[in-house]
């Protein structure tokens, strides 16, 4: 083919940031090429096409891409179109190794930068930014339909990006940005009602689950049932073939149980949601970074895989999930952690621990979450612009 026959790169505005153990590429949608602007296959084939995606080496070398699903992100942030927000804002999860981009869910990590981004990008009226303090950004979360309030710290009417915060699964520290995920469930946040499900899975027969939806939809089943201690690590979990094939059984079997997809078969298409997570009781371990967690530093263990992958530390909408679920007696991760009534709780990941509150109360049409708030921070890497092969 002759060379003038290759149209040149689109050059398209963009911010790369981290949101608390996450990053992404951030567009403002009226920056898109206008086929982007709407959901479709032209939307799917240029964010695939920024990270890198699909890539059969798993590296993202050719891509804005990190190659794990804490990195593989994209986001699109616009003036809000519902009343009392500031803006709508839409996450897609994009596949490392397949050409699909996952819009089913939220990121809660990102979620932390989306209030920054806003401001950066002049999306709110700088008469409603204080010029020291907070600025409350109400987001509309356009995936799941829920409102997130995000805190960002003001200092001389900017984002204030550096702090003392520290949030293991994050090298550096940076300035606090609370997270409060409103209402995150749908009404009665346990799908079939029940507290405690059994979920056949094949290869290994009938399983105790606790199903939630609450933040984003999450299976979590006890790590003994599976021989495991809860103390594992990515590297114990995530090069065993058979290991990841059977938490991908499980994922299926509940996924059909929650009533998100309707045979095993479909899971393979739907990767973000549901996430599966396994606890245990509180133990010590050595994180990641090489910090021992002692048992009496948290509640409970957690571990949860995203895209397949077990996580390096802990997706900020499964951090929603384990708080809801912890805090309403009776689920296997109030469980694991002690039992009883709770308002928060700490758990430990693989990257060290977290604390999650919760609101939660029972009703006539069951357990409800009114909030749950935690901590992130976020900061901008790099902006500009990315360039990009797209017809």
């Amino acid at each position: 083919m002759a060379s003038n026959e290759f149209p040149p790169q689109l050059k398209i505005p963009a911010t790369y940031m981290r949101g608390g153990t996450s990053k992404g590429v951030f567009f403002n949608l009226a920056d898109l090429p206008p086929a982007a602007q709407v959901p479709g296959e032209a939307r799917d084939q240029l964010l695939l096409r920024v990270i890198g995606s699909p890539d059969p080496y798993g590296k993202h070398t050719d891509g804005m891409g990190g190659a794990t699903s804490s990195t593989s992100k994209a986001v699109i942030v616009s003036q809000s179109q519902q009343p009392d927000h500031h803006v709508d804002y839409l996450f897609g999860q994009v596949s490392i190794d397949q050409p699909l981009v996952d819009w089913s869910g939220n990121c809660g990590n990102l979620s932390a930068a989306v209030g920054p981004f806003a401001i950066h990008a002049g999306l709110i009226p700088p008469e409603c930014i204080p010029h020291n303090g907070v600025m409350a950004v109400r987001v509309w979360q356009a995936n799941i339909g829920k409102t997130l309030v995000v805190q960002v710290p003001i200092r001389n009417g900017q984002v204030q990006e550096t702090g003392d915060f520290e949030l293991d699964g994050v090298t550096f520290p940076a300035a606090e940005i609370q997270v409060d995920f409103m209402a995150p469930g749908e009404g009665a946040i346990f799908p079939t009602g029940q507290l405690m499900d059994r979920l056949e899975v094949p290869g290994l027969g009938m399983l105790e689950a606790t199903l939630i939806n609450a933040g984003i939809p999450t299976i979590f089943i006890n790590a003994h049932s599976l021989g495991f201690s809860g103390t594992e690590l990515q590297g114990d979990i995530n090069g065993n073939a058979d290991t990841l094939a059977l938490f991908e059984r499980i994922r299926a079997a509940g996924a059909v149980k929650m009533g998100l997809i309707s045979s095993p078969e479909q899971a393979a298409s739907r990767q973000h949601t549901p996430k599966v997570a396994f606890v245990a009781e509180p133990a010590a371990y050595v994180a990641s970074s090489g910090k021992t967690v002692e048992q009496t530093d948290i509640d409970v263990l957690v571990r949860a895989l995203s895209m397949g992958k077990l996580h390096h530390a802990m997706m900020g909408t499964a951090a929603v999930a384990i708080a809801a679920a912890a805090c309403v007696p009776g689920t296997l991760v109030n469980l694991a952690a002690g039992g009883g009534e709770k308002t928060s709780v700490t758990f430990g990941h693989p990257s060290g621990t977290l604390k999650v509150g919760a609101e939660a109360r029972h009703t006539e049409q069951g357990w409800e979450v009114e909030k749950v708030t935690m901590s992130r921070s976020a900061r901008i890497l790099m902006e500009g612009a990315v360039r990009v092969p797209f017809a």
